[in-house]
């Protein structure tokens, strides 16, 4: 999934990131060279995904949806992955 450009920021997205400290600006600008790790096609309202990048040496995880009726990307949550619950580079969930 490629990300609009036109981002929505859900509430408690703003309050996680807020929480962890990321601004949405760095989020506005980074998302768009994320890497997709997972897909969720069959998420309602919108199918979503789970993005991955790197602000300096922060990986970060966000999941966002997009509604390709009004061309807009809809970011749900923002946080850093856990190395406990992450491999590969934070691209795979561990078991």
């Amino acid at each position: 999934m490629k990300p609009y450009l036109k981002l929505i920021f859900r509430l408690h997205a703003l309050a996680r990131m807020a929480e962890r400290g990321f601004a949405p600006e760095q989020i506005k600008i980074a998302i768009h060279t994320a890497t997709t790790i997972e897909e969720y096609p069959n998420d309602t309202p919108y199918p979503s995904c789970l993005f991955l990048f790197w602000l300096g040496h922060r990986p970060v995880h966000v999941v966002a949806a997009n509604n390709e009726d009004d061309g807009e990307t809809i970011i749900i949550t923002v946080y850093e992955p856990s190395p406990e619950k992450w491999s590969d580079g934070y691209t795979r969930r561990r078991q």
